[in-house]
């Protein structure tokens, strides 16, 4: 996973010294930005692999910074957020604007360190996947090898976690996941027991493959359980 290109975005000198050494330890190409601004120089100037993006940002907020990523990468680029213990309202807009993953303040730089790899293993699938079928349900399509969506022949872009979670269901027809069990399925780990991450990423992955997004089709929730891919 070496080589990869992490651009890190906080306002503290201390984080941004800390979670550099960690990175760069790790075999990672680390960019810095202090504010909002420069972060979107940095990014557009250097195309990085991910964003580790904190959202109290002076003047640019970090959520502003991640609409405008969101708004010139496709396919999306991976973000991380940095959010303050206790702004759950943050973190869920920003999930809505599509982060991948968030990391609650204060945090182990390890643990920071296993979300972005973790991430981008999502994003940059081993080659043993290259001969994994496509899966085809009436007009949509999903194409493991090279992470795409398309419905009626027309491509849905969407972010890492958002192929994660439609793959996986997909694979598993008319089963039946609790939230839990999609944390540890489709992201990996446990993140602060906060499973408004997956309820969040559901929503957004309706918006994008539903003719009504009100009354799905594919992607059904189970009341007081979870959730199922219905391929019919």
């Amino acid at each position: 996973m070496s080589g990869e290109t992490v651009l890190v975005v906080d306002d503290e000198p201390s984080i941004l010294e800390v979670v550099e050494l960690y990175l760069r330890q790790e075999g990672f190409r680390v960019v810095t930005a202090p504010d909002g601004p420069a972060a979107l120089q940095a990014a557009r100037r250097q195309r990085p692999d991910l964003v580790v993006l904190d959202l109290m940002l002076p003047g640019m907020s970090g959520l502003e910074v991640c609409r405008t990523l969101r708004g010139e990468s496709t396919p999306p680029l991976p973000v991380i957020m940095l959010t303050a213990r206790g702004s759950e309202t943050d973190r869920v807009v920003g999930l809505e604007l599509g982060a991948d993953d968030y990391v609650v303040k204060p945090f182990s730089p390890r643990e920071l360190v296993a979300r972005v790899k973790a991430v981008l293993r999502r994003t940059t699938p081993p080659p043993a996947a290259s001969g994994t079928p496509a899966l085809t349900f009436g007009d949509l399509r999903i194409e493991p090898t090279t992470r795409q969506v398309t419905l009626e022949g027309k491509p849905v872009i969407l972010t890492a976690r958002e192929f994660d979670l439609l793959h996986f269901l997909a694979q598993h027809p008319n089963q039946v996941f609790t939230r839990d069990q999609l944390m540890d399925h489709v992201w990996g780990y446990e993140v602060a027991g906060d499973t408004s991450t997956v309820t969040v990423h559901v929503r957004r992955l309706r918006e994008k493959i539903e003719a009504d997004p009100t009354h799905p089709q594919h992607v059904l929730t189970v009341w007081g359980v979870g959730y199922k891919f219905d391929p019919s």
